[in-house]
């Protein structure tokens, strides 16, 4: 059991989060960002109602425009898709994360 233990946790610490992000465009004041993360996680536990998978990805663009010398437009987008469900159950449970636009 205890050998079962170790090797879970293992395979956890090497799973536990990928973060990622690129520089996809950046010209003339205009810049835009992909980022991206993927948390794979599973609670064993006897609890039925927080056991099972928790794995989940998330991407997401942020950007930024240079509308003058003092003023700059600049805004974020990130969704995420949980693979915690059957395929019957639909992409009920993916959302958009975080959205805004501002000005600075």
């Amino acid at each position: 059991m205890k050998l079962k233990l170790v090797a879970v946790a293992v395979t956890s610490l090497l799973a536990a989060g990928v973060v990622n992000a690129a520089e996809v465009y950046n010209k003339d004041g205009n810049k835009l960002d992909l980022y991206g993360k993927v948390h794979a996680q599973h609670y064993f536990s006897d609890d039925n109602g927080s056991d099972g998978d928790k794995t989940y990805a998330r991407l997401g663009f942020k950007g930024e425009t240079q509308i003058n010398d003092q003023l700059t437009g600049f805004g974020q987008w990130e969704y995420e898709f949980k693979r915690n469900s059957t395929e019957s159950q639909g992409a009920d449970k993916d959302k958009t994360r975080l959205a805004f636009a501002g000005l600075k």
